[in-house]
């Protein structure tokens, strides 16, 4: 075997005699550490909770939420949540009843201010956008909304068509 083989077998020495020590090498001291794998997945994680926590608060307000149009979510760039929504609530609206929902589900951390469109829900930043918003009261009033809670009620019987039988041709 030649020296050149054999040494790229072997770890590079320094000149105090040790190891080298490379930028990735965080067992030495005087190197610094690179964040950690399981700090980024245990802030992974937690992103994550918070955003299953808005969107399960979200759905259970169904009026708001069938108001809504072309609902859509992201993570930016400054690790918030962005939740975005055509007609619909106004955004310090929505914001309101997830802040409601959220404290009725019985969580601490979580911050808002009154009038405001952003949440922080377990230290992570939740913005609302709304595009082009009607506001609750509008929305609810609106003709031609199809509503699933009248669509669902079973004691309101009209002569009417309901919508799936209008989709079904019945």
């Amino acid at each position: 075997m030649s020296s050149g083989a054999k040494r790229r077998r072997q770890p590079s020495r320094n000149p105090r005699g040790g190891a080298a020590e490379g930028p990735g090498d965080v067992s030495r001291p005087g190197v610094v550490p690179r964040p950690s794998d399981v700090d980024n997945e245990e802030s992974d994680a937690l992103r994550y909770e918070a955003f299953g926590r808005v969107m399960a608060a979200l759905a259970a307000e169904a009026d708001a939420v069938e108001s809504c149009r072309d609902l859509s979510w992201w993570l930016g760039a400054d690790d918030a949540w962005n939740i975005e929504w055509r007609d619909g609530p106004y955004a310090h609206e929505l914001a309101a009843l997830l802040v409601t929902r959220l404290t009725e589900s019985g969580l601490d951390d979580l911050s808002h201010y009154p009038g405001h469109h952003t949440l922080e829900v377990l230290g992570v930043s939740v913005v609302l956008h709304a595009v082009d918003p009607l506001g609750l009261h509008r929305s609810a009033a609106r003709p031609g909304l199809w509503r699933l809670s009248q669509a669902l009620d079973p004691l309101h019987h009209t002569s009417a068509r309901r919508p799936w039988e209008e989709l079904l041709g019945g």
